[in-house]
């Protein structure tokens, strides 16, 4: 017979002030949850259409890929999309520098970290997130299309995450562009030849991503995705939701 493991709840722990200080911290938490969430949607609900560029805050402005960044952001500006990035250095920076010089927002959502962020200077809307998962929604449900320049954990992170929530539908399916073919070849080959081929993902989950280097041509596929979507039989536009129509001006 299997004996029912006893739990303690706060409410039962001896030292009644060590509770008290355990709950009223965990209540603060969630309060600064609830404001983040608030506060991002109070800035970002109008500026739709947007796309987020994700890339790595240690590569520097005589990266070539630095340069490609500033240049997509800008077209993608001009276009009239918002920019959204993480608002620091790096690839970040060059995201907001691009958006900043074109015609539409440029959005940073910063991070609280210890030592590597700093905010960038060519934001228009600036957040500050003390929570790496309020700012991860924010990119996610403020983005019409996401691009993804080289970078580190930080960006694989980001990748995975948009990713899994397309692949298992809990949001909706927008174009994922990986901007360095050279760069991102080795990842691919092990999402083809590892994970596709033990089964673990699906071939059409391969589809979910595409690769272009030529700043002209990921502008013009993110506008061909939505022309396509438009013109499907599949999804009248009648028929779509309101978050759907919200990427058309």
């Amino acid at each position: 017979m299997n004996k029912r493991k006893v739990i303690p709840s706060l409410r039962s722990l001896a030292d009644q002030e060590r509770a008290t200080a355990k709950k009223a911290r965990a209540s603060w938490q969630m309060f600064t949850i609830m404001a983040e969430f608030i506060e991002a949607t109070e800035y970002l609900s109008e500026i739709r259409p947007a796309i987020s560029i994700y890339g790595s805050a240690r590569l520097k402005p005589e990266s070539p890929y630095y340069q490609r960044t500033i240049e997509i952001a800008q077209k993608f500006s001009d276009a009239g999309f918002a920019v959204i990035s993480g608002g620091g250095p790096g690839i970040m920076e060059a995201a907001n520098k691009g958006a900043h010089a074109g015609k539409s927002p440029s959005v940073g959502l910063n991070i609280e970290l210890p030592h590597e962020q700093s905010g960038n200077q060519w934001q228009d809307i600036s957040l500050r997130f003390r929570h790496f998962f309020t700012r991860k929604v924010t990119f996610v449900k403020n983005s019409d299309a996401v691009v993804v320049m080289p970078g580190g954990f930080g960006t694989l992170d980001e990748l995975a995450e948009v990713l899994t929530l397309i692949q298992t539908k809990k949001s909706r399916h927008v174009p994922i562009v990986l901007v360095g073919a050279e760069f991102w070849a080795g990842l691919l080959d092990w999402f083809k030849n590892t994970l596709l081929t033990n089964g673990v993902i699906g071939p059409k989950d391969l589809d979910l991503m595409q690769v272009i280097d030529d700043p002209d041509q990921v502008l013009d596929a993110v506008l061909r995705f939505y022309e396509d979507r438009e013109d499907s039989p599949e999804q009248p536009a009648e028929g779509k939701s309101d978050e759907d129509r919200m990427f058309y001006l």
